[in-house]
């Protein structure tokens, strides 16, 4: 590794994640269901022609190193764009660029970093030229393309999804470092699993912690890096999580899959990751009311009570001390019986509404407050349930005429629903029974 004396010199130092960025695509550190023999990309290098695509995966696995390796593997000149940075103006001069290109016998290929942060417009601009093959197209995207990158310009291009680099990933990754490093400065045993940890999967960021942990060392006059001097030297970092993002939207999804699939374990894990990451409480809080009406519903109506008293003690207490409310809520939800049958109740009577005609109210289901009103039927033969034997008026209609064997509410065998279930069919019973009498 350069010494500090270096800071000072005319020629910038390289980080050591430049240093150790992949000459070839041999050298790339994971992606192998990418890149070993008879995968994707590995055939498309064979084929030795060039198409366009799109990267999509978290930070630090490799889009950029990438972009770069195979500019070279298809002997293309690479010309490279940030959106981050970049404009229409900046298109048009690459454009240019790759027309020269052109002139000299030479093919292009645009890599374009953070595609997702360009516009409509902007990504608009690449198509013509991408249709007419002046340029071989190349995005990276840590957001979902499906939802970022135009549909014209998605079409056009091949969608590869890049993983997070796995434990042996890093593990290789800090055995390059080691080699980088001053030669006085070693990795002990411990350090190796504290660093993969802070990693979380990105390469760019352990490579970063490395080259910190050793520039503390050197100014510590330390010769050994191990699991104790990292913790006392280095900030620790929360997991990557993306706020705003298609990881978000994923991680909300694996908790309420988890609620509802009655795992208290998996629902646990992905609130506190959630939570550790970054995420707005209060957002949880709301979410986990929704999960407790549309998947328990009826089943255990206690659950509506237990998340709404776990949003509110959070209110009052905040974090840290809130979050356990949201975590024990979490966990009942989970172990509580399971129900839809409310949920899928009000959508079909939804569905039915909205396609539906306006239909009268019936005539013994109107309100009479008026003279006039009760002479024109309003309320007539209407039957008082608490009149009623069992305080049910049996064979009596409540829906519109037309609609009198809709059915929306179908309780499910479970927790209180099963009961639910019971009286509805005794119920159905005293109709039939009461309907019998009346045609006699």
């Amino acid at each position: 590794m350069s010494s500090v004396n270096d800071l000072f010199s005319n020629k910038p130092v390289q980080p050591l994640a430049e240093q150790l960025r992949p000459k070839s695509i041999t050298d790339v550190v994971g992606q192998q269901h990418l890149l070993a023999k008879g995968k994707p990309l590995a055939l498309a290098l064979a084929s030795g022609k060039a198409h366009s695509m799109i990267f999509w995966g978290p930070p630090g696995v490799g889009k950029t190193t990438l972009a770069r390796l195979l500019a070279n593997a298809f002997d293309c000149e690479l010309i490279a764009l940030s959106a981050v940075f970049s404009g229409v103006k900046d298109i048009r001069l690459a454009m240019d660029q790759a027309e020269c290109n052109l002139q000299l016998n030479r093919r292009t290929i645009l890599f374009v970093d953070e595609v997702h942060r360009f516009n409509k417009a902007q990504q608009d601009a690449f198509l013509p030229f991408v249709e007419s093959g002046l340029i071989t197209f190349i995005g990276a995207t840590t957001e979902n393309p499906s939802f970022e990158v135009n549909a014209a310009l998605l079409s056009r291009a091949q969608v590869y999804v890049l993983h997070s680099l796995t434990e042996a990933d890093l593990s290789q990754l800090i055995q390059r470092a080691e080699k980088q490093l001053d030669p006085t400065i070693t990795i002990a045993a411990d350090a190796v699993p504290a660093f993969i940890d802070l990693a979380d999967g990105d390469g760019r960021r352990l490579l970063n912690l490395i080259e910190q942990a050793s520039q503390a060392a050197q100014a510590s006059q330390r010769n050994h890096i191990n699991a104790a001097f990292l913790a006392d030297a280095l900030s620790i970092s929360s997991r990557r999580f993306d706020k705003g993002g298609d990881h978000f939207y994923d991680q909300i999804s694996a908790l309420h899959k988890s609620v509802r699939g009655s795992n208290p374990d998996g629902a646990l894990y992905w609130l506190v990751r959630m939570l550790d990451g970054g995420a707005d409480a209060r957002y949880l809080a709301r979410r986990i009311v929704r999960m407790a009406w549309e998947d328990i519903g009826l089943a255990d109506p206690r659950a509506m009570q237990i998340a709404n008293d776990a949003a509110t003690t959070f209110e009052r207490l905040g974090s840290p001390e809130g979050e356990l409310a949201l975590a024990q809520a979490v966990i009942y939800l989970a172990v509580a019986p399971k129900s839809n049958a409310g949920y899928l109740a009000y959508k079909a009577a939804k569905a039915l509404v909205k396609q539906d005609q306006s239909r009268d109210v019936p005539m013994h289901l109107r309100n009479a407050p008026t003279k006039l009103m009760a002479e024109l039927g309003h309320g007539h033969e209407y039957r008082y349930a608490h009149d009623e034997p069992d305080a049910y008026a049996a064979g009596e209609t409540y829906l519109p005429e037309g609609l009198n064997h809709a059915r929306f509410y179908e309780p499910t065998p479970r927790g209180l629903e099963q009961k639910i279930t019971q009286k509805m069919q005794h119920l159905a019973e005293l109709d039939v029974e009461w309907n019998k009498n009346q045609s006699k």
